[in-house]
């Protein structure tokens, strides 16, 4: 029994020493994976043309790349999570945006859009009604003005043709009576001429 502890004991120790060594010498190393393969391959004596590793070396390389692989999984699903969460967080903005969206298109519409005698219109054909009602009005205005301008124009012409007619007439009637005053003279002398002669012959 005491035969095989003492060789146990000294296997033990030494690769305790060994293990302890090779963390000491990475320390002085590259400690990415490349670089403790390139350190155990330099520390590694050939023969005939083959590498003899050192087992501990190897062993501590190998729990190296499982705990780096192990690592790796680990942020890979942590990114998978992430991703997949920030793809929900992005599925759930473009269905906000894709409501906002709807909304703003309901309010621009509404904002858009005039009743008028419960009849909708948007607002461009409102405008084009209006100016066209405007534009109408104007013609038809322009239009009775023109014929009111025309209508008082004849309207003054034959005011003023009247107001000639009336003057003459009345200058036509100031000569009558002139003219028949004048003539009840010379008839009233005629007669007193008339009774004179008379007068005398009796």
């Amino acid at each position: 029994m005491k035969r095989f502890i003492l060789p146990l004991f000294a296997a033990i120790c030494l690769l305790l020493i060994t293990q302890v060594t090779f963390a000491q010498d990475t320390t002085k190393t590259d400690p990415s994976l490349s670089g403790q393969y390139q350190f155990m391959l330099s520390k590694s004596k050939t023969l005939y043309g083959a590498k003899l590793i050192n087992p501990a070396r190897l062993s501590g390389l190998w729990k190296n790349v499982k705990d780096t692989i192990n690592t790796e999984r680990k942020q890979l699903v942590a990114s998978k999570a992430k991703i997949k969460e920030q793809q929900k967080t992005i599925t759930d903005l473009k269905a906000q945006i894709e409501g906002k969206e709807s909304s703003l298109a309901s309010s621009n519409a509404k904002l858009n859009e005039i009743s008028f005698l419960g009849i909708p219109f948007t607002k461009s054909t409102y405008n084009s009604i209006v100016w066209t009602l405007i534009v109408v009005l104007a013609l038809a205005l322009a239009f009775v003005v023109v014929r009111s301008a025309k209508h008082i124009h004849e309207a003054k012409y034959r005011s003023t043709l009247y107001q000639e007619i009336a003057d003459e007439y009345q200058a036509y009637k100031v000569k009558a009576n002139d003219k028949e005053k004048k003539l009840a003279r010379e008839l009233q002398d005629e007669r007193n001429k008339l009774e004179d002669y008379k007068s005398r012959e009796r």
